[in-house]
């Protein structure tokens, strides 16, 4: 009988792997690159267009005209400048109340057990993800009702739709990565559940609250469709209907350049928020990712 024969398995040098090591690496940052390109280009090419004055608008050069004729507009547009304010109020309070709300329904969710548990965070689940258009109609009657008509504390109220329900679902998750030994051991010396909430738990969310919070100002400070249908005049509207409401000296022009201009600018308060709790955002995004 003959014997088969299996063939040897190929020695590769360390040099081969080395080089293979290398080559993935070029790849994985050439990658990296392409990506930071794709997007980040949309804002570079917003900030070159908002330099250039006339027809030097149209002409696809990637250099800044470094013309700051726009920013000096705006600086000086009271109108703008108040939109800018009135967006900074209505942000900040319905981050403010959303973290508030989105807390106590949170640790109710992640730590109190009851039998509609379940279906109480289906249904806020389903509130986060409906259309603004389904409730529009309802929402006019009820700020009508309020009276709150053409003042920024509607859009507080009509922003907290969809940014109590967010912040209820990612807070409840980070609330049950945190072990019950805790609260058994508050419940034991007899602290009630606020207290557990406000002097345990509460001191453990800074980054988780961080996180959700940058979120949740990122949505309140770039709603357009609430803002356009609560606002009248322009001493009460946000940024993003300033901005979509800005038109040239005729009806032939398209103010471009201002436009691109506002954007920068209406863009330097969040890179700044996001820059100042940058550390805290990245430990609420990896929290709970790792146990043991």
């Amino acid at each position: 009988m003959t014997e088969l024969t299996l063939p040897l398995p190929v020695r590769r040098s360390s040099a081969y792997y080395r080089l293979r090591r290398r080559a993935l690496r070029s790849l994985q940052i050439f990658a990296l690159f392409l990506v930071l390109i794709y997007t980040l280009f949309p804002y570079y090419w917003a900030f070159v267009s908002s330099t250039k004055q006339g027809a030097a608008l149209y002409r696809s050069v990637l250099l800044p005209a470094l013309d700051f004729t726009y920013y000096r507009q705006l600086i000086d547009n009271p109108i703008f400048m108040g939109s800018l304010l009135n967006s900074a109020y209505v942000a900040v309070a319905t981050t403010f109340l959303s973290l508030v709300i989105g807390i106590s329904a949170a640790y109710a969710l992640g730590r109190i057990d009851f039998p509609q548990r379940r279906a109480v965070l289906m249904v806020i689940l389903m509130i986060s993800i409906f259309p603004q258009v389904v409730v529009l109609s309802g929402m006019f009657e009820l700020i009508n009702w309020l009276g709150l008509f053409n003042r920024p504390s509607a859009l507080v109220l009509t922003y907290l739709l969809s940014t109590v329900p967010f912040t209820t679902w990612i807070l409840t998750t980070f609330i049950r990565e945190f072990p019950r030994e805790l609260e058994e051991a508050a419940i034991v010396d007899g602290c009630s559940h606020l207290r557990i909430l406000l002097k345990i738990l509460l001191p453990l969310m800074g980054p988780s609250l961080a996180s959700t919070g940058i979120l949740a100002f990122i949505l309140a400070w770039n709603e357009f469709l609430f803002a356009l249908t609560f606002t009248l005049t322009d001493e009460n509207r946000t940024v993003p209907v300033a901005i979509g409401l800005i038109a040239g000296t005729n009806r032939y022009e398209y103010p471009f350049g201002q436009i691109m201009a506002a954007s920068v600018t209406v863009t330097l308060p969040l890179i700044a928020v996001v820059l100042v709790f940058q550390r805290r955002i990245v430990a609420g995004l990896t929290a709970g990712a790792v146990k043991g």
